[in-house]
């Protein structure tokens, strides 16, 4: 355990310290991907790397499947201006190993822990205004970008568990111009006392993507890699039990020169019902760069054997005609 957590803050602090060229991640290959996934995770301003209760996804961290509590389903759909669109579609699931139930119907503590999860990011552009060499008009041309994501994880002990998540991409440019490239992420949680979670999460090794762009300009074209810039995060979340409260912080640094801090809260306001809030992308590396707010709520009820959640979430976008509005249905059972 010693060895996996020193392995994370030596992977941090270099990443920290290394050179880059520019200061921007948002103009940077793969963005669709860094948004983030879902109502709540948009309205608690991406800070769930570190969150172990709800409906978990290994998007912010592949070792938070171990802690879902039955099959958790979600999918969800983003309002977004210029013709865009942004849907996402997970499963989460954790299996218990070794348990036994006796006459009672009391059940053991599981010998061991795992999580599965696995999940789909699809972005894309419509309504293109196509044109070719000569000024006139070829049609609309529309864009795909999807991101498929399995991830596994392992609970070695109550205070420590840890995972890995295995990505492909696959970026359908224009008709006979497409791209894709495979990445993974690693991830741990810690939980040194009861209701306090720390994180720490590498995203993107390896991810880029490979462009071949002779079927179109056959001898003029050429085959090009891009990069995706790699991610390192640390995130601490808290419960306060009698308060209702949920809080979450996080840091994330990039290759490409950015220091984001994300802040989240969720308070149970009555029942099933909670709301939640959060601020994304506080550049400490520019302040120039506009911070994110978000906001929203979820409502779940049951429904026989399923447990139904509606979210929402609301996000200001800088520099569209209008903000992102993110609504999901989750399922529980």
């Amino acid at each position: 355990m010693k060895k996996i957590i020193l392995f994370f803050l030596i992977a941090l602090v270099s990443e920290i310290g290394a050179q880059t060229q520019t200061s921007e991640i948002s103009s940077r290959t793969g963005a669709f991907s860094r948004t983030g996934f879902g109502a709540r995770g948009m309205a608690m301003g991406n800070a769930l790397s570190s969150v172990t209760e709800g409906s978990l996804v290994a998007y912010y961290n592949p070792a938070l499947s171990v802690f879902q509590n039955g099959n958790s389903a979600q999918v969800g759909y983003t309002f977004l201006s210029f013709d865009r669109t942004l849907n996402f579609l997970s499963f989460t699931r954790k299996f218990e190993l070794g348990v036994k139930v006796d006459e009672n119907g009391v059940r053991s503590k599981p010998r061991s822990v795992a999580g599965l999860s696995a999940g789909i990011i699809n972005s894309g552009v419509s309504n293109i205004d196509g044109r070719d060499n000569q000024g006139l008009s070829t049609g609309n041309i529309s864009t795909s970008e999807n991101q498929f994501f399995i991830g596994v994880a392992s609970r070695f002990s109550d205070y420590f568990s840890f995972g890995i998540e295995f990505k492909f991409y696959y970026f359908s440019l224009v008709d006979k111009v497409s791209a894709n490239g495979i990445g993974f992420d690693v991830g741990a949680l810690i939980k040194p006392i009861d209701n306090l979670n720390i994180s720490l999460v590498i995203t993107d090794i390896n991810s880029k993507y490979k462009w071949d762009t002779t079927p179109v300009y056959g001898q003029n074209g050429s085959n090009t890699t891009v990069e995706f810039p790699l991610l390192s995060k640390v995130g601490i979340s808290y419960k306060f039990v009698k308060q209702k409260l949920l809080v979450a912080a996080e840091l994330q640094h990039s290759n490409a020169g950015t220091n984001y801090i994300r802040l989240g809260a969720e308070y149970n306001l009555y029942k099933n019902l909670n709301l939640r809030g959060g601020l994304d992308r506080f550049n400490l590396s520019n302040s120039d760069e506009p911070v994110r707010p978000s906001a929203g709520f979820s409502y779940s009820y049951k429904l026989n054997s399923f447990i139904v959640g509606i979210e929402y979430a609301f996000v200001v976008e800088p520099y569209s005609g209008s903000d992102k509005h993110i609504v999901g249905v989750n399922f529980n059972f």
